[in-house]
């Protein structure tokens, strides 16, 4: 099991949390995923199936930056 936190600086509301985590839960692999509007960092936990880079897209293609 891999644990990550991605800097999202575009995170500013409950619908960028909404839209994010919908997204990345839906990725076969993905065991836990909170975002922290806040913060804007979002907690990731997926299993050695899934690679990062595709959540990062996933994240992405929501319209939403991660700092690399």
């Amino acid at each position: 099991m891999n644990t990550t936190t991605l800097s999202v600086p575009t995170i500013s509301c409950g619908h960028c949390k909404s839209s994010i985590e919908g997204a990345v839960n839906e990725l076969a692999g993905v065991d836990k995923v909170e975002v922290h509007i806040e913060e804007r960092t979002v907690d990731l936990s997926f299993d050695d199936s899934l690679a990062l880079d595709a959540i990062i897209e996933a994240i992405e293609e929501q319209g939403y930056d991660v700092a690399r």
